[in-house]
């Protein structure tokens, strides 16, 4: 019987609830019956800075640097700063670090471009993001923004908009840093309802950082039809589990719990698309996977001096443009990392 460490709070996200309970349900894992104890062999939840005894192999979840992975700003910024490859990051939407005018902790203008991103963390890019829009409306572009806030969950601390001083104004009201992103205004959507959906991925980092993809992933899907013309109607635009579940009289109409799993998702693509889950968007989850974790994190991240055996679990969002499927192939885009838990089984490696 092998024992794990690792608490869950009305905070925690469903999948690291879900995670608890297939631990449990295997028969080969308990949890110590003290709240915080020395002794376990899996560690799920956050790392405890104590030595592991004697004769004990501790599994621990966490990589040194790895919150520069599940922030939204710190993922903003760290993506701009990496000149080798900014220029090819077609995979993920324009973005800006904004902070509100009401922090009594100074920040500094990025008036010199990214250099400010790289010499001062606490950058505004609003007078970027400004100019930007400006551009798109001279242009006649889509112009359409998301605002979140850079450690928001459960759709908390997001607004979606058009206009560019209502995004301003709403940060400034808020009290953290927040990322202004281009809205994908032409999603993929799911039939029959018209459905705004997003995919979600799990990686996992080894001590040895070997990067592993689970092969099982779910989609997590809206309940009402998607309209371009209402983004003040959160569940035609957010997917996120505890928005559906609040807000629409049809969770869970579609799908139960409103979530389509791969297998479900691959012959749905097969009838409809006449394409393969596997050959179209799975090939470019993994070749964005290898951008993320080789190229991005991997000098930020260290496993060094401890003498605990670390890994990281991490999810990945993605949502997929609409008008290029007529290219013949889907064009994906990571939103964003985060820290939730999962416990899939299959691990496939990169």
């Amino acid at each position: 019987m092998y024992t794990f460490d690792g608490g869950a709070d009305e905070n925690s996200s469903i999948y690291w609830l879900k995670s608890l309970k297939i631990l449990l349900s295997t028969g080969k894992w308990k949890r110590p019956s003290k709240e915080i104890s020395p002794r376990f062999n899996l560690n799920v939840g956050r790392r405890r800075n104590r030595p592991a005894l004697s004769g004990e192999n501790w599994l621990v979840n966490y990589y040194r640097g790895a919150d520069k992975l599940c922030r939204k700003a710190s993922l903003v910024r760290l993506i701009k700063t990496s000149p080798e490859l900014v220029e090819a990051c077609m995979w993920f939407p324009e973005s800006y670090v904004i902070y509100p005018t009401n922090l009594k902790t100074p920040v500094a203008p990025a008036e010199n471009g990214l250099h400010h991103l790289i010499n001062n963390t606490r950058t505004d890019e609003r007078e970027v993001f400004l100019s930007s829009y400006q551009k798109r409306k001279e242009s006649g572009e889509g112009n359409v923004w998301i605002a979140k806030s850079s450690a928001g969950a459960k759709g908390e601390g997001i607004l979606i908009s058009s206009e560019a001083t209502e995004l301003l104004d709403f940060i400034d009201n808020q009290g953290q840093v927040h990322v202004i992103q281009k809205y994908l205004e032409k999603p993929m959507l799911l039939e029959p309802g018209h459905r705004k959906f997003d995919i979600r991925s799990w990686v996992l980092v080894d001590h040895q950082y070997s990067i592993y993809l689970y092969r099982e992933g779910v989609l997590r899907t809206s309940s009402e039809p998607y309209n371009s013309a209402n983004f003040l109607d959160k569940t035609c635009h957010l997917t996120n589990h505890c928005i559906q579940k609040e807000y629409s009289k049809n969770y869970g109409r579609y799908e139960e719990g409103n979530e389509m799993f791969f297998e479900e998702f691959n012959q749905y693509l097969v009838n409809t698309l006449n394409i393969t889950l596997e050959n179209t968007i799975l090939l470019q989850v993994k070749n964005i996977i290898r951008y993320v974790f080789v190229f991005y994190f991997h000098p930020s991240l260290s496993t060094r001096k401890f003498a605990q055996l670390l890994f990281m679990l991490r999810g990945l969002f993605f949502y997929l443009q609409q008008y290029l499927i007529y290219m013949g192939f889907i064009s994906m885009f990571l939103l964003h990392e985060n820290n939730s838990k999962n416990t899939q089984q299959f691990p496939c490696p990169l």
